[in-house]
């Protein structure tokens, strides 16, 4: 994959950065850890998002991790997909629009944004944060499993870190409705998760039931021949900005954010899967690499000998996640 940043762009930093030279820190750092407490004790963004204050503790907090992600995914996307150029965008449960802009950092030509959620805390501090880069953005309040009218598809569909919080009993709603409203390519993108990665499953089931083509990260619409413990997962690494670091009481320079997501197209708009996909970063071994791939046929372990050059040296650049073309296939061992 070529590699793009994960770092937010400028303009949202520098908004965040104007915005934080009026309150303390201290307290913003005290509301992220109340929130970040709440979100994993299972509560929801309408009992942790209160007012714009928290919704900018919340973007010092997790804005980096989630456009890191989003970005690592949509590149993926336009990896796969060369001649994919949406023009319309949905962003599903947008929070503080973070998937729109990093849309907008692969495919400038996108000169519509429809922004949904149903938090007025966040719509208000993403109007402030995203106004300049996304502006003509539309702001829209409403529900992901009951969304209002939004008129004709949108080519580009992202639900980025939004459909964790659905309840079971709304979750087919609000896929329905994503799926509706797409024309072209719809993204799911959520925590990184066993319970994450089995709810994703079940959408993707939907998805392919109703007439969905998978274009990633799986190589195959067929079930996900994962079983339990097991869960297919990714990671990017992000680096921490000295706010960042003093919000969660980290020191460490960098983190890794795990996440699960899925590319599902339209038949009329289908992007051809990858043949294999790795599932974890290669295990060096004292003769060469062990790789686990999800294939059209199923999962398979394959061991890449040094004394093999022309196999060894593609796969010792890849890393997790990455596709693996015709040619760089290894003979099992």
């Amino acid at each position: 994959m070529t590699r793009i940043s994960t770092a937010p762009p400028q303009e949202l930093t520098a908004a965040l950065e104007r915005l934080l030279d009026e309150r303390s820190r201290r307290a913003l750092a005290e509301r992220a850890a109340r929130i970040s407490a709440l979100y994993r004790s299972g509560g929801t963004t309408a009992q942790a998002i209160l007012c714009e204050d928290d919704a900018l503790a919340y973007a010092l907090y997790r804005l980096p991790a989630t456009y890191a992600a989003t970005i690592h995914i949509l590149g993926r996307l336009a990896e796969r997909a060369p001649d994919f150029s949406p023009r319309r965008m949905l962003d599903l449960g947008a929070g503080l629009g973070t998937a729109s802009l990093a849309a907008r950092a692969l495919w400038p030509q996108i000169d519509e944004n429809a922004l949904l959620d149903r938090s007025e805390p966040f719509l208000a501090l993403a109007s402030r944060l995203v106004g300049a880069a996304l502006e003509k953005a539309r702001i829209v309040a409403g529900d992901l499993s009951a969304p209002p009218e939004l008129g004709a598809p949108f080519d580009l569909v992202v639900a980025s870190y939004a459909l964790t919080e659905i309840a079971e009993s709304s979750l087919d709603r609000a896929v329905d409705a994503a799926w509706a409203n797409c024309s072209g390519a719809l993204v799911l993108v959520e925590p990184g998760t066993p319970r994450d990665h089995a709810r994703l499953m079940r959408m993707r089931a939907r998805l392919v039931a109703a007439g969905a083509r998978v274009s990633l990260p799986c190589p195959h619409s067929a079930p996900c021949p994962l079983q339990p413990p097991d869960w297919c997962h990714f990671s990017v690494r992000l680096a921490r900005s000295r706010d960042h670091k003093l919000l969660k009481g980290a020191d460490a320079p960098f983190e890794d954010e795990k996440f699960a997501y899925l590319v599902a197209t339209r038949e009329e708009a289908a992007i051809a899967p990858a043949p294999a996909r790795l599932l974890a970063r290669p295990e060096a071994l004292k003769h060469g690499l062990r790789i686990k791939l999800c294939t059209a046929a199923g999962i398979e372990e394959v061991t890449v000998a040094k004394r093999d050059k022309a196999a060894y040296a593609p796969i010792k650049k890849k890393d997790w996640g990455d596709e693996i073309v015709p040619g760089e296939t290894p003979a099992r061992e």
